[in-house]
């Protein structure tokens, strides 16, 4: 899959990521510091999902109407380690899979909320 971490994204778990074959690119690596519109039309450019701990991409979305990512997984729990976050996803992706494309996929440590993303039948 292809994900865009987002700043806050630890770099132990994105290593985590890439070592388990992911396409994954780097917004603390590549663009520290860059406003979350340029993250979201980054994602949305570059078909990626997004990977974050920021709560304030679903206001960007919902209420102002930005372009959205192939997909956004909003971690709404702080991880116990930095590798904590990978290991999360990957046992997203062997429940999810493609359906965490096109939806803003809500992870906290108990359950997993999905909604479709705004114009998420898009092309």
């Amino acid at each position: 899959m292809r994900f865009l971490a987002d700043e806050n994204f630890p770099l132990p778990s994105i290593l985590m990521l890439s070592a388990a074959g992911h396409d994954i690119a780097a917004v603390a690596l590549e663009s520290p510091g860059v406003p979350d519109e340029t993250v979201l039309e980054r994602a949305f450019r570059e078909e990626r999902i997004l990977l974050t701990f920021d709560r304030d991409y679903g206001g960007l979305l919902y209420l102002q109407g930005a372009q959205p990512p192939e997909g956004i997984v909003y971690f709404r729990f702080s991880p116990s380690s930095p590798e904590v976050p990978a290991e999360y996803l990957l046992g997203l992706i062997e429940q999810f899979g493609s359906s965490l494309s096109g939806t803003l996929t809500v992870a906290e440590h108990d359950r997993v909320r999905q909604r479709p993303l705004p114009g998420a039948d898009r092309p």
